[in-house]
């Protein structure tokens, strides 16, 4: 549902009841709350009043907030603040008690007739204790955009995207993977992108197989989640179909949005993080123990995916036989994007650069094969970038100790371990 839906809703909701109860309430309810006409009707104009002078002054708060807050973390973040479904039933909910009482303040001393409707009156109270504790949800919200809160928060989603997208996952079954050899040739189908500019948030894998095993062919997906779709790009090609599928159904299977999500992409989640990370080292904020904090949740994402299966890009279906072919990073991919930029933009910060080395040492240590040789071809690149740094020969010394807290409790053994070679003390680290 569209997010300005919902004070909509609100909105129609309270001019519908602010019509209908107070009718049924004169036809079938004779109670009349014990108060003069003229407290009621100063109870409901303040009530009203105040509730518009709240919401003004409350979002524009809450938006100069958000996004000042935004502009020092990420501007991709903005979206994901403005998005919160609370602000918006927070403005429904101030709305609505506005509307309401106004219904409510018309059918006072309606047509001479001493009384205040009482179920009426009792509903705005209602609403109006309902508007503060929205008040209350709303300030504690806000009170999360603190930068620990953000970094934990985007952590947590990508520890969430990261289990749905790797480990529930029913097409990834073993099957007949030598298959795809025979699909070989001009594809029968190839589905392009029209349209303005708009960004893959989600790719229905199960869907598409089902497809696939319609037209007894094989799909090959030339795009994948987070991937900006052009006028006339390749989205997908079909090969060895029998009976083809309209492009309308098959193009369906790919979700678009104008930008993208945290839906089946753990690279988003980790994007923002860097995005945080390199935006504290730059020299308007030159924060680097932001940097590390971000690096925290950067190396605990990385570690979950060592665990996950990322090369199988191959979805089968019932009968073994495989239908689809999909892009996912690999390996190398998610560590050029939670370590390049972080290097690169850290290169003066001895913090950064002793956290970043403590990251890949205890990395190198959850891995093995190819992902530790990548791991350890990493280390060998940020000692060389130490090396070529403007630092003197004691600030390389110090940036070549492995230290979680960046400049708090290093990591080596006796006092000539800072002193060595980058190349042994990374063998010393690694082994």
């Amino acid at each position: 549902m569209q997010l300005w839906l919902i004070p909509t809703l609100y909105a129609i909701a309270s001019v519908a009841a602010g019509f209908l109860v107070p009718r049924l309430e004169s036809t079938f309810l004779a109670a009349s709350l014990n108060l003069s006409t003229s407290s009621a009707q100063a109870y409901l104009s303040a009530v009203a009043s105040g509730m518009m002078a709240l919401t003004g002054i409350v979002f524009s708060i809450a938006f100069v907030l958000v996004q000042f807050n935004a502009v020092v973390y990420s501007p991709r973040l903005v979206v994901w603040f403005a998005r919160d479904r609370l602000l918006f039933h927070s403005l429904g909910m101030f709305v609505a008690t506005f509307m309401y009482s106004l219904s409510t303040l018309a059918w006072v001393d309606r047509q001479g007739a001493q009384g205040v409707p009482f179920l009426s009156a009792a509903i705005v109270a209602a609403m109006l204790v309902a508007s503060v504790l929205m008040l209350a949800q709303l300030v504690q919200r806000l009170n999360n955009l603190q930068i620990m809160r953000v970094l934990q928060a985007l952590g947590d989603t990508g520890r969430q995207v990261i289990v749905s997208t790797y480990q529930a996952v029913p097409w990834r079954t073993s099957g007949n993977a030598a298959r795809a050899q025979d699909f070989q040739g001009t594809p029968e189908l190839t589905v392009k992108h029209a349209g303005n500019p708009q960004s893959v948030t989600s790719i229905d894998i199960a869907r598409l197989v089902g497809h696939a095993r319609r037209m007894d062919g094989l799909i090959m997906m030339e795009c994948g989640v987070g991937d900006t779709l052009l006028e006339d790009s390749v989205i997908m090609r079909a090969h060895g179909t029998t009976t083809l599928v309209p492009e309308k159904e098959l193009s369906a299977c790919v979700h678009l949005d104008e930008q993208r999500t945290f839906e089946q992409d753990p690279k988003y989640a980790m994007r923002l993080l860097v995005d945080v990370a390199i935006k504290a080292l730059s020299p308007a904020i030159n924060d680097p123990t932001t940097a590390v904090q971000a690096i925290d949740q950067i190396e605990d994402m990385l570690r979950r995916l060592a665990k996950c299966d990322l090369e199988a890009c191959l979805a089968f279906d019932e009968a073994g036989d495989l239908r689809v072919i999909y892009r996912m990073p690999t390996w190398e991919d998610y560590l050029a994007l939670a370590f390049d930029e972080i290097r690169q933009f850290g290169s003066t910060s001895i913090q950064v650069m002793r956290r970043l080395r403590a990251a890949l040492v205890e990395l190198a240590a959850c891995v093995d094969g190819e992902r530790a040789r990548l791991v350890r071809d990493y280390l060998i690149h940020l000692d060389s970038g130490i090396e070529r740094s403007g630092f003197d020969p004691q600030d390389r010394a110090a940036a070549r100790i492995e230290d979680r807290q960046g400049l708090g409790l290093s990591h080596h053994q006796g006092g000539g371990a800072a002193s060595r070679a980058p190349s042994e003390e990374m063998g010393r680290a690694v082994s």
